[in-house]
């Protein structure tokens, strides 16, 4: 098979029970990566992975940049191995391969939220039930609403760039992003919630299920990331 064989039209263009077919399938495998990453989270968490990725990143001030700089990469490398149309084991493997790296990045923040005096474990799942609200009410927008977002785009491109250039001076210069950055985080993740939303069905073809809900997964995990920022700083 070569991609001539495909049909690379996007699903806006087909008939309503593919476009249907579709988006159960994107958000079928959206949940599918998020049980991933629970799951590999609960393992981290219940044996010592967790703790020691706690003691690497808290001994070294190098420790952060270079699980961020592996996270970012192996990120890379998932992105690519999605759009693969014609290796579907490929983009599974990058899917799950993406909880994988989310659960190792998220690791050493849970680790002491759940260690955590103050009932960690509430404020977790809290900053999940938010993040599970917020993705539902934007996913409605999304879907509903007639405007054409594709004006979102280059916020969305932007944005994210220019938060990467502050993380990785925050992780090289020690110092704190603060409230306002997660807050403004967590507004770029909506946007780009919004955005994803509507792009699924006008830009993807029906063979892009699985890169489409990596899309997705990245923005709820980072989404999720800052919210639980903001409640841990309670």
């Amino acid at each position: 098979m070569s991609y001539s064989d495909l049909d690379l039209r996007p699903v806006a263009a087909l008939d309503e029970g593919t476009r249907g077919e579709f988006v159960v399938r994107v958000y079928q495998h959206l949940l599918a990566a998020i049980g991933v990453f629970v799951g590999i989270e609960a393992i981290f968490l219940n044996t010592p992975i967790a703790e020691g990725i706690y003691d690497f990143v808290q001994n070294s001030g190098l420790s952060w940049i270079l699980i961020f700089g592996g996270f970012m990469v192996g990120q890379t490398i998932v992105n690519k191995a999605a759009v693969d149309l014609l290796n579907p084991q490929k983009q599974y493997a990058a899917l799950f391969g993406s909880a994988l790296l989310y659960a190792v990045l998220f690791a050493p923040m849970l680790h002491w939220a759940f260690r955590s005096p103050s009932n960690g474990g509430t404020t977790v799942a809290a900053a999940a039930l938010v993040t599970a609200i917020a993705f539902g009410g934007l996913t409605v927008i999304g879907f509903v609403t007639r405007k054409d977002l594709s004006f979102l785009r280059p916020i969305v491109m932007y944005g994210f760039v220019m938060a990467l250039a502050l993380i990785v001076a925050a992780l090289i210069f020690g110092f704190n992003l603060g409230v306002w950055f997660s807050l403004a985080m967590v507004a770029l993740s909506g946007v780009s919630i919004l955005y994803q939303t509507q792009t699924i069905i006008r830009k993807y073809p029906a063979q892009a299920h699985v890169a489409a809900s990596l899309g997705l997964f990245s923005s709820v995990m980072t989404m999720f990331w800052y919210i639980l920022q903001l409640f841990m700083r309670r």
